[in-house]
């Protein structure tokens, strides 16, 4: 969902970047180390990590951004967890359009590495073929709407 948010709005995105936090310095999104830096220490206080780290990235967040964007934050990286513990909690499967959808971001980010991220069933060899024909065709259409909308949004 965030790699077609940031197409439908005409933008790129680096998939290797947004889950290794490695070039979050570079990004033109403001406060991206910020955001970064409080995902990974609210995530590592979960482990057991020095509560410290977590005290200073939700200050620093707090500094760049703003209260209000603190809390946004907050309820994201909670949103996110949540989701993720239900659906490892319950087994919930992905299914067949889910899956070829999901085939390509799975891989570049290594999610099937993980226990949790291991599909319980198989891309099938068709599946993969349609999935692969129609990813540029979303993708252009996502493009398109986002430049529609930016125009229809610059005219009024």
């Amino acid at each position: 969902m965030l790699r077609a948010s940031i197409e439908s709005v005409g933008g790129e995105v680096d998939l290797a970047g947004i889950a290794a936090g490695s070039d979050s310095e570079h990004s033109p999104v403001r406060g991206a180390a910020a955001l970064t830096a409080f995902v990974d220490a609210a995530l590592a206080s979960d482990r057991g990590a020095d509560p410290v780290t977590l005290v200073r990235a939700r200050a620093r967040v707090r500094e760049e951004l703003g209260s209000e964007a603190l809390v946004d934050a907050a309820a994201v990286i909670g949103n996110f967890e949540r989701m993720v513990r239900i659906a490892d909690g319950t087994g919930i499967p992905l299914d067949a359009p889910v899956l070829v959808a999901t085939e390509t971001i799975r891989g570049e980010l290594g999610i099937d590495a993980f226990e949790s991220g291991r599909a319980p069933t198989t891309v099938r060899a068709w599946q993969r073929t349609l999935g692969r024909l129609l990813e540029p065709l979303i993708r252009f259409a996502l493009r398109r709407r986002g430049r529609r909308s930016r125009h229809e949004a610059e005219r009024s």
